[in-house]
């Protein structure tokens, strides 16, 4: 058998509602207010999953 690196990405999402004098700066004080902690997403923002799968490469050395 193959053998294979899977990688899992999951997605959350979340709606903000901001009051900013352009999108730029809505994105920056909702950017600011994520990293302080104000926003937290958790399992019920979850909006979909992905899996993507490579082969796992052996390195040259190792080949008959």
């Amino acid at each position: 058998m193959k053998k294979y690196k899977v990688t899992i990405t999951e997605t959350l999402q979340m709606e903000v509602d901001v009051e900013a004098p352009n999108h730029i700066e809505a994105e920056r004080l909702v950017n600011k207010q994520w990293i302080d902690g104000y926003h937290i997403l958790d399992a019920d923002h979850f909006t979909g999953v992905d899996f993507k799968a490579v082969p796992v490469q052996r390195e040259r050395g190792y080949e008959r």
